[in-house]
């Protein structure tokens, strides 16, 4: 029998249970104290002898009366001793013909065994604690802060502790532990402004790095200007995404995809979603998926997704998903594998995961992919409107502590027609080099100069956005 997991403690009581059942003695082993019993306050009762593994299984083996034993990172002395792992074959197939038998236990985080002894092992994983557990879980943490300050109550409201509760889904009794513990002995207190801190302890914890990235600063809407077709229909789905108790007769949105040009303004609406709802915003790098060997690529996706449903409530960002399903006779298959891996994943899932999608090029996309009941509706981000232009300039020059009541944010507005909000980002930029290199404050005329040198992509590749505008006249909804 192999369990994989960190809680050891929870482990030896489950086991302490088994054995109490089946009336048999519960022996644990681990390499610094040997084997010693587990189910007894004898502590006298412990075989040092036996912390060598050889001389550990030729204990079990010479043993006649039926026991359990756990034994604790055993694994890793399995590799390369093949003595050690042909012992342990033959302990396996001893036991396996008998009524009454000993059972072996390996416990450990991670757990990789050799081919000939797989097919003799049951594995086991401990079940993961659901919202009722995390919410006793959260109000026995408040009592014990309660009893050590002289009855004080914690503060927090009632949406709040929801969203606390929610965001702990897919950690184990321990981890969660330590997170309410940590948020509430800081200043007795659970509030909004902590939930981001504990989405991004929880995603370190859970060892998601590599094709799944954890976005750490995630937009308010009002860092976003225009969008605002797109904002009503984000703003008209929170509660049934959150299965509030006014909407949960609704069938939960899955998602949606971005389209348009570059710089317009896709990954900053994805990150603004997950701002807006609180949720943690993780980022699907396709770059990073793909792997030479055959068959890791789908497993990386696979591992990334189990992930993504583990830290959900959350924003998953498939960010230029074109590149990581666009159909391809040059890769073996891979893109297709991919491609089907994910359509699987987005039909029978059923956390609630928000899918963004963005693309660039939406004609390299599979149209599996963009049909309706997989994700809910495509929006087309274009350059922006003059008067999103103005709000554009206003919030990236307040972001760099720049004063812009003492410049004609219209004047600027209509010089940078064509230009997308990325655009406008780095001619704020430019002319800040600018004035450093002139000793001299950033103004309209630095700012003027920047934009005019500037060739945005809209006249650089005007026939390609011609293009995708006629494409989605008729085929999307646009987000301004």
């Amino acid at each position: 029998m192999v369990i994989e997991s960190t809680e050891e403690t929870r482990v030896i009581e489950l086991l302490k249970a088994l054995a109490l059942a089946l009336k048999m003695p519960l022996q644990g082993w681990t390499i610094t104290r040997g084997l010693k019993r587990l189910d007894t306050d004898n502590t006298s009762i412990t075989m040092k002898d036996a912390q060598e593994p050889k001389k550990l299984l030729h204990l079990i083996q010479e043993n006649t009366r039926p026991s359990i034993y756990a034994l604790f990172d055993f694994h890793v002395h399995l590799e390369n001793d093949y003595y050690t792992q042909r012992l342990l074959k033959e302990v396996a197939i001893a036991n396996s013909g008998q009524s009454s038998k000993s059972v072996i236990v390996l416990v450990g985080g991670e757990i990789q065994l050799p081919a000939d002894i797989r097919r003799y092992v049951a594995n086991f994983e401990l079940i993961l604690p659901n919202h009722e557990d995390l919410e006793k879980l959260v109000k026995q943490e408040a009592i014990n802060w309660a009893r050590a300050n002289n009855g004080k109550r914690v503060q927090t409201d009632n949406m709040t502790l929801k969203r606390l509760v929610d965001n702990l889904r897919g950690l184990n009794y321990g981890d969660a532990r330590r997170l309410v513990r940590k948020i509430i002995w800081d200043d007795g207190a659970i509030t909004a402004e902590e939930l981001p801190k504990l989405n991004k302890a929880k995603f370190e914890l859970m060892d998601m790095a590599g094709v799944l990235s954890f976005e750490y600063e995630t937009s308010h809407f009002s860092q976003v200007g225009g969008l605002n077709k797109l904002k009503s229909w984000v703003a008209q789905r929170e509660k049934a995404f959150f299965q509030d108790n006014a909407a949960k007769s609704l069938e939960p949105p899955k998602g949606l995809m971005l389209v348009g040009v570059q710089g317009g303004g896709k990954s900053l609406a994805s990150k603004a979603i997950a701002g807006i709802w609180g949720i943690p915003l993780l980022r699907l790098d396709f770059g990073a998926l793909y792997n030479k060997y055959h068959g890791e690529t789908e497993k990386n996706l696979r591992e990334a997704l189990k992930m993504a449903s583990m830290m959900s409530p959350c924003v998953l960002w498939m960010d230029e998903v074109e590149k990581g399903v666009a159909s391809s006779d040059s890769d073996g298959g891979t893109s297709r594998r991919v491609l089907g891996t994910l359509l699987t994943w987005m039909s029978e899932n059923k956390e609630p995961v928000f899918v963004v999608a963005t693309a660039n090029d939406i004609s390299a996309l599979p149209p599996e992919l963009i049909r309706k009941g997989r994700i809910d509706e495509i929006f087309f981000v274009d350059l922006p409107a003059e008067e999103i232009r103005e709000t554009i300039f206003k919030i990236h020059l307040d972001k760099r502590e720049i004063d812009s009541t003492l410049l004609e944010l219209s004047q600027l507005a209509a010089a940078s027609d064509g230009f997308s909000g990325a655009e406008i980002e780095q001619a704020i930029i430019g002319s800040i080099y600018r004035s450093v290199s002139n000793n001299r404050p950033v103004n309209q005329e630095m700012l003027l100069a920047e934009l005019q040198e500037t060739r945005p992509l809209s006249v650089v590749m005007a026939e390609q956005l011609t293009e995708l505008r006629r494409w989605a006249r008729e085929r999307t909804v646009f987000a301004d």
